[in-house]
């Protein structure tokens, strides 16, 4: 016989609560942080807003746990991957464009999360990339574009602090536009394997030290 439930504990906890953070990073996404409502989040993941209440207490906690439980680990492993790709530059750059790639394959969202919450001046994730995704992975890849520079294997015309920057621009925004730009070149069949390669082949050739230099 099944084990009778606790009294007032919901059954499928699990499913419920992961549900809910999908749920709130698609809203999150799509309408803002500060915009978005409990009882929208709870409907988009079909359920009663007191689950929320039950799981997280209140938004700036449900907040906090999109951050723990989504953002963080996805940065964490990218930062993992990079401190284990090669030390040249064009190894670090496929590193960082195909794993970013890999990343926005398994949370469509956070493209438009980044730009919506973390670009805009006020944005609600600001504070998220100053003080705990910068030191993880920005500062940790600019010294390394340095330290390749030293060795020779970064073109001089380069600034190490600023080709983390582009890279970002590179990869987050296109995802962010990308029913804005496949609309303007009535181009859907440009895949997201196509804007790996593309940035890939962009970024290759500005890195390369010419011969003799």
């Amino acid at each position: 016989m099944p084990r009778p439930r606790t009294p007032g504990r919901p059954s499928g906890e699990a499913q419920q609560r992961e549900r809910l953070l999908d749920a709130a990073c698609q809203r999150f996404a799509q309408q803002g942080i500060q915009a978005s409502s409990l009882r929208g989040i709870a409907e988009a993941a079909q359920v009663t807003p007191a689950l929320i209440h039950y799981y997280f207490g209140n938004k700036p906690k449900l907040t906090q746990a999109v951050i723990d439980e989504r953002l963080m680990p996805e940065f964490e492993r990218l930062a993992g991957c990079l401190e284990q790709a090669g030390d040249t530059p064009l190894e670090q750059v496929r590193t960082l464009v195909t794993e970013l790639a890999a990343i926005v394959a398994k949370h469509p969202w956070l493209p438009q999360l980044w730009a919506r919450e973390v670009l805009t001046e006020g944005g609600a994730l600001r504070s998220l990339l100053t003080q705990r995704i910068a030191p993880l992975l920005p500062l940790r890849l600019a010294q390394r574009f340095a330290a390749a520079q030293q060795r020779g294997e970064l073109h001089d015309a380069i600034d190490p602090r600023l080709l983390v920057v582009s890279l970002i621009g590179a990869t987050m925004l296109p995802y962010a536009a990308a029913p804005l730009w496949r609309g303007i070149f009535a181009s859907a069949e440009i895949a997201d394997q196509r804007m790996v390669e593309h940035t890939l082949a962009l970024f290759a050739h500005g890195l390369e030290v010419p011969d003799g230099h």
